[in-house]
């Protein structure tokens, strides 16, 4: 299959994530208070590929969890494709996330007990129970995607840290989701490895188009998304085009 060309940073396509003014503050009120994310506001388009940097203790993670719906917010406004989260309910909130996101991390987050296709269909499983045959064809098209047919059955820990990385994309894609949020996916990979995970990334936001969010501490990585944010100190300091990052923002988280 030939290599499709990524979207422009300009794309204009259905915003998928938004946020307006979005604070985050732990123990509120207290002697601990600590205000992690300051008025935060962007938005995240279908088919758009934006790297998420900031220097350790910037709030990247935070944030991630807040835009996952894995926390909530202090005040402002979060939408998954226009759906405003606050008020929601926890079962709502999880409804909305296993529809609209699907998540890559760095520690893969595999059961080694189950087979590698069960793993790609746990999110469907936890959703809907037993997976129809169409969801089950789909899973072993995505495994193919990925280049592990040949694992489909084995145990996730009788593959590399890259081919379970692998396995981790296939399982945020199985549920078709608007929103990938990867959390350090190349983290733990070498540099040959981290390549091919984020090709991976690369064919399927044009692909599948779906909007894919990647925290990194990689200057490499970033460099090839097409939109990179950078946070300070829970402020977006820069929030543009990865290739106009002014060279003082491009050191290494």
């Amino acid at each position: 299959m030939s290599k499709s060309q990524p979207l422009s940073y300009s794309t204009k396509q259905q915003v998928v994530l938004q946020l307006d003014k979005l604070n985050k503050i732990f123990n509120q009120g207290t002697p601990l208070e600590n205000h992690v994310l300051h008025d935060v506001s962007l938005q995240v388009s279908r088919g758009e590929l934006v790297a998420l940097v900031g220097t350790s203790g910037s709030g990247k993670s935070t944030l991630l969890n807040v835009m996952g719906l894995l926390d909530v917010s202090s005040s402002g406004e979060l939408r998954i494709q226009g759906h405003l989260t606050e008020g929601l309910t926890d079962p709502q909130r999880t409804q909305l996330r296993s529809e609209s996101i699907g998540f890559v991390f760095q520690f893969h987050h595999l059961i080694s007990a189950f087979s590698v296709l069960d793993n790609v269909l746990m999110p469907l499983m936890l959703r809907y129970g037993q997976p129809s045959k169409t969801q089950v064809e789909y899973a072993e098209y995505l495994l193919g995607e990925v280049g592990l047919t040949q694992y489909m059955r084995q145990p996730t820990n009788r593959l590399s840290g890259g081919q379970q990385q692998r396995v981790a994309i296939a399982r945020a894609l199985v549920s078709r989701p608007a929103l990938i949020l990867a959390d350090e996916p190349t983290g733990n990979l070498d540099t040959q490895t981290a390549d091919e995970v984020f090709e991976l990334f690369e064919r399927f936001n044009v692909e599948h188009r779906c909007a894919i969010v990647i925290v990194t501490h990689d200057p490499r990585i970033s460099a090839r998304c097409l939109r990179t944010i950078r946070l300070t100190d829970g402020c977006i300091v820069y929030d543009g085009a990865s290739a106009d990052l002014p060279s003082v923002l491009k050191v290494a988280p």
